[in-house]
């Protein structure tokens, strides 16, 4: 593991004996840090529903593509279960990296998507199930570009009367993680 992540183990001094197999891996954005309010908070959810959180530490590596082989390089010494989870810049790294990493699922948050400085994104890049949150009074992210992602691939979609760090909507967001995380766990419905 590169010193530059960070586990939930590490974080809060857990011992690494009992490896889970289900892991979901935070991506901040570009104004925040691998253990900020948004990801702490979720962080609580992940290990209620018996996963390891683990958060990649982007401070100082402005460049996406960057940012994703720093995430790839992370994950690949992850066995099991993937889910991974992006705020803003991290939301985009989350998305191009998701089915080369062969994500279970994602969740994202104020994703940075559609803008002309970012690489664009391959046609079909989502394979799994994605939920997207997005605040109607973002100043950074346009809530539209999270619109257009999600009627394009079908995701589930959460307008919050929020700006763009979400923060005053932080128990809302825990509620609809934990209940992505449980939907991941379910049986398809017949016909799928």
């Amino acid at each position: 593991m590169s010193d530059e992540a960070i586990s939930a183990g590490e974080h809060t001094g857990a011992t690494a004996n009992a490896a889970p197999q289900r892991h979901v891996v935070f991506s901040h954005g570009l104004a925040s840090g691998p253990w900020g309010r948004k990801i702490t908070a979720l962080a609580e959810v992940v290990r209620g529903e018996g996963y390891e959180a683990h958060s990649v530490d982007y401070r100082g590596v402005d460049a996406p593509r960057e940012r994703i082989a720093r995430l790839a390089d992370y994950c690949k010494e992850l066995p099991g279960d993937l889910v991974l989870v992006g705020s803003s810049l991290g939301g985009y790294v989350t998305v191009a990296s998701a089915s080369v990493l062969h994500a279970r699922g994602i969740f994202l948050m104020a994703p940075a998507l559609y803008f002309p400085e970012l690489p664009a994104l391959r046609a079909g890049i989502i394979d799994c199930p994605t939920v997207v949150v997005h605040g109607w009074r973002d100043e950074v992210v346009p809530f539209e570009h999270s619109v257009r992602f999600a009627e394009h691939y079908r995701a589930a979609l959460h307008l919050l009367d929020s700006d763009h760090n979400l923060h005053n909507q932080i128990r809302v967001i825990q509620n609809l993680f934990e209940y992505f995380l449980i939907a991941l766990d379910l049986p398809a419905p017949a016909g799928e």
